[in-house]
């Protein structure tokens, strides 16, 4: 998606093993969740951003049910997809990666790290 006045640019990665569709989805579920596509602005349509990247339609549909299942997005009959409330979305998604920085700690607790190891590796990832 080439960034316009009210698009936002999303960038796909045919080495990454994730297939297409998944990738829309994680692009699309980070726009909303930064605030970037707001509530109840409507989504590009299929079709335009099937031709913008140039893939198939029916991976955007995949990508927009799967978004709408997750509940960030939901359908107007006859008008389109909308960006959800994502208020609780940015809360749930917060909680999910606390439960999995835990699982991180724990395996690394398990292979000997230390407490001090974690904080000297999140500190590498802000230089």
């Amino acid at each position: 998606m080439q960034q316009k006045e009210g698009e936002y640019m999303i960038i796909l990665d045919y080495k990454d093993a994730r297939p297409i569709y998944e990738q829309i989805v994680e692009k699309f579920k980070l726009l909303i969740l930064k605030g970037i596509l707001q509530k109840d602005e409507q989504m590009p349509s299929v079709r335009s951003l099937a031709v913008e990247l140039a893939i198939n339609p029916n991976t955007i549909q995949k990508a927009y049910m799967e978004l709408e299942r997750q509940g960030y997005i939901y359908t107007v009959k006859g008008r389109g997809n909308f960006v959800a409330e994502n208020e609780n979305l940015l809360d749930e998604r917060r909680e999910e990666l606390k439960m999995r920085m835990f699982i991180l700690y724990k395996e690394g607790k398990e292979l000997g790290m230390t407490k001090a190891d974690f904080i000297d590796c999140l500190r590498g990832f802000e230089e």
